[in-house]
């Protein structure tokens, strides 16, 4: 499939070819390019054979000199110069599924790219890998791969993925540990379904294909309101949260002993829903997977108290923090600590429950226009209120009910401040002039 080229880079390789927007990409090398994982291989090399397509329908043939691994300066109407591949499950626990009626057109899609895995992160859940996939992921070396497994046997991963091919993880995972790809591996638990043995025998499945599994995050089913018509469900409690640390806990233990990596860490939001201490920074080793919520609160802590020194003695205008349930008591040690250091520091932690949701979602980046605006307006918020950036589409200009910043501000009469996921970022926004 060729590609429509919307820019060029000023000064890039392509330009300094000739290449225009507006032409087609059509081979490098000889090897036709089909979308971004072809175009970023292929066009690895130092010296490219570049055919182009011009907008009259003429082929052309230019020659590239650039350093090796150099892009060429292209830019092409979609990211993926293709199509997203479209999630084949009706998994149990999806949480697109669980989103009310009347949201945006773009939230409600389900991707399941192994494309998007490698270059942006997103996890995949390998069912709709063909064998031609599979072959060109091993030959291109597309590693590390980000696996969601929720459970390794069989019959169970079948019912909970709501597709019949789900059984073909193992030997799919295993062809890839042969080929020396790198794995980060996610088990979402629901209670009753892959919990208990079912839990402990998944991590030792795939523990069995380490160095090659990297990590593994186990997470607890998030659960909204609207789960009307969908798979009887339930939430974590306190004794499930504590039952799901131990089992994972107790075989991290092994693993360290044995190779000197835990390879499996709990989420966050476990240890509060277990009511159990959280541990320090150096147990989640290198943060592979901080994005799953694995490690976070206690990094975001520690960056926050190791850059508290740096204002102290300081004040700052009057502000409050907005944030969900589950980190709202920890930003209320973190202010707590930087009162005691710092002079006339006036700020407050509102905790935000998310009525839009429901209240099993306690999450911070799940938190709307809406619900700020119900629960903060007529308050005292001082001249501004911080919120976790998270809480905002990617470009920081709607929330996920379709209110922008904006509107919000209208009602609440007081700006509102991203804070990145990095502690000392939020000291930075405090004490913002």
């Amino acid at each position: 499939m060729a590609s429509t080229i919307i820019s060029v880079d000023a000064h890039s390789p392509a330009a300094r070819s000739g290449i225009r927007a507006g032409e087609t990409l059509v081979s490098i090398d000889g090897q036709a390019v089909r979308d971004v994982l072809d175009y970023k291989f292929y066009s690895y090399d130092a010296n490219l054979s570049v055919v182009i397509r011009d907008e009259q329908g003429e082929l052309r043939t230019v020659y590239i000199r650039k350093r090796e691994g150099q892009d060429l300066g292209l830019t092409f109407e979609t990211y993926l110069m293709d199509k997203p591949k479209h999630c084949a499950n009706k998994c149990v626990f999806c949480f697109i599924d669980q989103l009310p009626k009347g949201m945006r057109d773009t939230l409600y899609f389900k991707d399941d790219d192994a494309r998007l895995s490698f270059l942006l992160g997103n996890y995949i859940s390998m069912t709709n890998l063909s064998d031609a996939d599979v072959d060109r992921m091993i030959r291109m070396r597309i590693s590390p791969v980000n696996v969601s497994v929720q459970v390794t046997e069989p019959e169970c991963r079948k019912l909970m993925l709501g597709n019949k091919r789900a059984d073909r993880l193992l030997p799919l995972m295993r062809k890839f540990a042969d080929a020396h790809i790198e794995m980060n591996c996610q088990l979402v638990v629901c209670p009753g379904l892959n919990d208990g043995e079912l839990l402990r025998r998944s991590l030792d499945d795939l523990a069995s294909m380490y160095p090659a599994v990297n990590t593994i995050s186990v997470v607890p089913v998030g659960l909204s309101a609207h789960r009307q018509g969908l798979y009887p469900l339930i939430p974590v409690t306190k004794e499930n949260a504590r039952e799901i640390i131990a089992i994972t806990e107790a075989f991290a233990d092994e693993c360290y002993e044995k190779w000197g990596t835990r390879l499996a860490f709990c989420g966050d939001e476990l240890y509060i829903k277990a009511e159990l201490p959280m541990h320090d920074t150096e147990y989640y080793e290198e943060f592979t997977q901080f994005e799953n919520g694995i490690g976070m609160i206690p990094l975001f802590m520690e960056e926050f108290m190791n850059a508290l020194p740096d204002y102290e003695g300081r004040s700052a205008r009057p502000f409050c923090i907005a944030t969900g349930e589950a980190a709202a008591p920890f930003m209320r040690k973190l202010l707590d600590a930087a009162k005691d250091k710092c002079d006339n520091l006036n700020g407050t932690v509102f905790t935000i429950q998310n009525n839009f949701f429901g209240g099993e979602v306690t999450v911070a980046g799940l938190i709307t226009g809406a619900d700020l605006i119900a629960q903060l307006q007529g308050r005292e918020l001082g001249e501004r209120v911080l919120i976790s950036e998270n809480m905002l589409r990617d470009g920081g200009d709607v929330f996920l009910d379709d209110l922008t910043p904006a509107e919000v501000e209208a009602e609440l009469g007081v700006p509102l401040v991203p804070v990145h996921i990095d502690g000392a970022d939020l000291l930075a926004k405090i004490f913002e002039e």
